[in-house]
């Protein structure tokens, strides 16, 4: 899968030469921000398809590229989320938007004018790679019926992802009423289409897997996919920054309307806690996790990763998943629930 990736880069870096030397930077950057992720878009798509195939040799090459093409949509989230949360640093150094700042600073620009630089350069290069996802997609040497039908995944995906965003600033900022169904919708939509639910499918889809099989592996990543956002918000409050690589207080500082914070709301800490939180709050994160953990909001997304991994847990029991596909999303399941980064 590296490969296919590696000689996307070239290629695109190669065809940026034509339009000027910054053109060309841009691509290097977008390159430089796909590499320290986890690969786990890829390691799902690969997991469902060579699990399910009788004889995973015919579509192993387009297997791989499917698996790239996920690892870009993945990237280009990353890359738009981080201009929406106003981010310079992913994976504890700076992210693209960040280098670009520190270029344009550097080469003499005002403070505004950089950032504004920044930001569209992340906002494109977001944009560049969602058309290079869909494109690869489009390019698989398959069946046409197989071909629109990962598309139409794809596409769905993505589709459920913008409105998770959408929600999540709107939730964040006061446009949408922040109460605990809301802020539960916004999480499941966020991330589980895209990272879970539609890279398991869409390995199934290239085996030639039983729809109902496909379904229940959509169903599967949906719950699981929650949990690990979930597993992410308690991450971006509690979490070991050496770990994650992610700052602990930006969350607080963004306002973000978790699903602890909806907890919160509905609890007397919810006086105190609404200082500390957003642009204007104090930024005082220990007091704030003394809050979350004593309202026991903390203890309420707990018990929500927990019965989400329960209920993913149980559909894999069913007779149509076979062995070595149930022990692989078993082990998926609890590094969802348990990982610290």
């Amino acid at each position: 899968m590296e490969g296919v990736l590696a000689g996307h880069w070239q290629k695109r870096r190669a065809a940026a030469e034509a339009f000027g030397e910054d053109y060309s930077r841009l691509w290097a950057a977008i390159e430089r921000s796909a590499h320290g992720g986890k690969l786990l878009r890829p390691a799902l798509v690969l997991c469902a398809y060579e699990e399910l195939s009788v004889d995973a040799a015919p579509r192993r090459g387009a297997a791989v590229e499917l698996a790239a093409a996920f690892e870009l949509l993945h990237t280009a989230f990353l890359l738009h989320d981080d201009v929406i949360d106003n981010d310079f640093v992913r994976r504890g150094q700076s992210n693209l938007a960040g280098e670009r700042f520190d270029e344009g600073v550097a080469a003499g620009l005002a403070t505004a004018n950089a950032a504004r630089w920044a930001q569209a350069s992340a906002i494109l290069a977001g944009d560049l790679l969602i058309h290079d996802a869909q494109s690869m997609v489009a390019r698989l040497a398959v069946p046409e019926p197989v071909r629109l039908g990962l598309l139409d995944l794809l596409d769905a995906a993505v589709f459920a992802s913008a409105a998770g965003e959408l929600s999540d600033v709107g939730l964040s900022a006061g446009a949408v009423s922040p109460e605990v169904p809301a802020v539960l919708d916004m999480t499941r939509w966020k991330t589980a289409p895209y990272s879970f639910a539609a890279p398991l499918r869409a390995g199934a889809v290239l085996a030639g897997a039983p729809a109902e099989l496909g379904l229940l592996l959509e169903q599967f990543g949906g719950l699981i996919g929650t949990a690990f956002q979930l597993r992410d918000d308690v991450l971006g409050v509690f979490g070991d920054e050496q770990l994650t690589g992610k700052s602990t207080i930006g969350d607080a500082r963004e306002g973000k309307m978790t699903a602890m914070m909806a907890f919160a709301r509905t609890t007397a800490s919810w006086a105190e806690l609404r200082q500390l939180i957003g642009p204007g709050g104090p930024g005082d994160i220990d007091r704030v996790r003394a809050l979350l953990l004593d309202s026991g909001a903390l203890g309420y997304a707990e018990r929500l990763i927990a019965d989400l991994v329960a209920e993913a847990l149980a559909l894999l029991e069913q007779p149509l998943v076979p062995a070595g596909l149930r022990t692989e999303l078993a082990e998926l399941a609890h590094r969802a629930a348990v990982r610290v980064s």
